[in-house]
C-alpha cells in the first residue's frame, strides 16, 4: 500500500490565509476572537466553513446537535471515514487558534490532496463539533459527548445559557439542527490537530506534540460556613473564619498537587466569599477545587487526601463543611497505533516531536470512546490561552498541519 512521501506538504500560505479570515468573524477587543457557540458569528463562521468545504469538492451534512461533517469521498465509499478536526466556537474572549486550527487544518489537507491529485481509499471527512468551549451552555464538548453517547441528546439541548436560552432553541434560531440523528455516523478512527495551550513545547523548542494522554479530572465543590462578625471588635479567639478555612485548603489543593509532580495540576478556580463586605468577618466561602492527572488512581488519591484534609482544617477552626463532586471524567489514551503515525509522519518531514499530555479537554476524548483516537499538538507563544493574546506562528501551523496530512493519508489508505 503506498505511504506518503517526505515532499508532500499543505499550503501553509492558504492554511494561515484562512485562519485569519474566519478571524475576522465575531471579533474580540484586542485581536482575538468572541465567536461563542451558537450565536450569530458562529453561523457565520459555521457557514463560512461550509462554502470552503463545497469549494473544495466535499458534500456537508450536519447532524441533530449541530455538528458538521465535510466528507471527501474515498475509492471505496463503503469504509468507515477518516474524520479530521475540532471546533470553530470560542471563549469570549478568545484566541484565533484554539480550535479552528484542528477544523481549518484538517480543511487544508483536503484542498492539497485536491491541488496534488490524491485519492485515498478511505473517505476523509473534516468535522466542526458543536459547543466544544462550554463557556456559553455548559458542559464543555457538549456535541461529541452527545454522539459518543456520553450525555443524552435531550439533556444537552435543555442545557441553558445565563438568559435561559437552550442549546435546542438556539440550534433553530439559527438554522443548524440538521436532519441526521447523533450518533449515526460511523468513523474508522479521528485525528485532531490543536494548539498545545501550554508552554512545554516552546519552551523545549519542539516542533510537534505527540499527544498519547488526555488527563482525567475531578472538580469539587466546597462550602465552608463560619460566622460572621466585626474585623475590628471580634479578638482573634472569638473568629470562626470561614475566609481562613479556605486559604488552608487552597494552600492544601497547592500542596497534593506538588506531591505528584510532574503531571498532576490542581487549583481552586471560582470563589465567592459571603457577605464579601470589608468590615465583616467571612461567614462563609463557597469554592470550587480542580484536580487532573493522566492516572486514575492518582486522581482517586488527591481526591481523597484533599477531602480528608479539608475537614480536618473545617475541625480546627470549627468551621461547617460540605463538599460535593461536581465534574468529572476519567483520564483517555489515545491509539497506540495512530501515536505511530503521528511520530513516523514528524521523523518523515524533519520535525522535532516528544511525547505530551494533554491538560485540557477536547473533543478527540470523547470521541475515542467510539473510535480509535490520536491528537497532535503545535506549540502557542507563552503557552497562553483562551486568551485574546493567544499566538503561534505560521511556520508552527504548517508543520501541524503537515503532520495530520501524513498521519490521515496513512490511516485512510493511498491508492495510485
Amino acid at each position: 500500500m503506498p505511504t506518503p512521501t517526505d515532499n508532500l506538504r499543505i499550503n501553509g500560505d492558504r492554511l494561515w490565509d484562512s485562519l485569519m479570515e474566519m478571524a475576522r468573524i465575531g471579533p474580540g477587543v484586542r485581536g482575538g476572537n468572541n465567536r461563542q457557540t451558537l450565536t450569530d458569528s458562529d453561523r457565520e463562521g459555521r457557514l463560512l466553513f461550509q462554502r470552503w468545504c463545497e469549494d473544495a469538492g466535499m458534500t456537508v451534512a450536519v447532524d441533530s446537535m449541530g455538528t458538521m461533517f465535510a466528507r471527501r469521498e474515498g475509492a471505496d465509499p463503503t469504509l468507515d471515514p477518516v474524520m479530521m478536526g475540532s471546533h470553530l466556537d470560542t471563549q469570549p474572549t478568545g484566541g484565533k487558534y484554539d480550535g479552528v486550527l484542528g477544523v481549518l487544518g484538517a480543511l487544508e489537507v483536503v484542498r492539497s490532496m485536491n491541488d496534488l491529485g490524491i485519492k485515498t481509499r478511505r473517505p476523509i471527512e473534516v468535522v466542526n463539533w458543536t459547543n466544544e468551549e462550554g463557556t456559553r451552555f455548559a458542559p464543555a464538548m457538549l456535541a461529541s459527548g452527545v454522539f459518543a453517547g456520553v450525555f443524552t441528546e435531550e439533556w444537552a439541548k435543555a442545557r441553558k445559557d445565563v438568559e435561559g436560552k437552550t442549546v435546542g432553541e438556539e440550534l433553530k434560531r439559527i438554522g443548524f439542527e440538521g436532519p441526521e440523528p447523533v450518533g449515526q455516523r460511523k468513523l474508522h478512527a479521528m485525528l485532531e490537530l490543536h494548539i498545545e495551550q501550554g508552554p512545554i513545547l516552546e519552551d523545549e523548542g519542539i516542533d510537534i506534540g505527540v499527544v498519547t494522554h488526555g488527563q482525567g479530572l475531578k472538580w469539587l465543590q466546597i462550602t465552608l460556613t463560619g460566622k460572621e462578625a466585626h474585623t475590628g471588635s471580634t479578638p482573634m479567639p472569638k473568629r470562626v473564619n470561614a475566609g481562613l478555612g479556605a486559604a488552608r485548603i487552597v494552600q492544601l489543593v497547592d500542596e497534593v498537587a506538588w506531591s505528584h509532580a510532574p503531571l498532576a495540576v490542581g487549583a481552586v478556580g471560582h470563589m465567592e466569599v459571603f457577605p464579601n463586605s470589608r468590615n465583616i468577618i467571612q461567614g462563609k466561602v463557597v469554592f470550587t477545587v480542580d484536580i487532573r492527572h493522566p492516572d486514575k488512581a492518582v486522581i482517586a488519591d488527591m481526591d481523597q487526601r484533599i477531602r480528608a484534609g479539608a475537614a480536618r482544617i473545617a475541625e480546627d477552626l470549627k468551621l461547617g463543611i460540605e463538599i460535593e463532586q461536581v465534574g468529572a471524567f476519567d483520564p483517555v489514551a489515545f491509539d497506540e497505533t495512530l501515536l505511530a503515525r503521528i511520530r513516523t509522519a514528524a521523523d518523515r518531514l524533519g520535525y522535532s516531536h516528544r511525547d505530551i499530555v494533554s491538560g485540557a479537554g477536547h473533543d478527540a476524548c470523547w470521541v475515542s470512546r467510539v473510535a480509535p483516537t490520536a491528537m497532535i499538538f503545535c506549540p502557542c507563544v507563552d503557552g497562553l490561552s483562551h486568551n485574546e493574546d493567544e499566538e503561534i506562528s505560521k511556520e508552527w501551523a504548517a508543520a501541524g498541519a503537515d503532520v495530520l496530512f501524513h498521519a490521515a493519508l496513512e490511516t485512510a489508505e493511498i491508492v495510485e
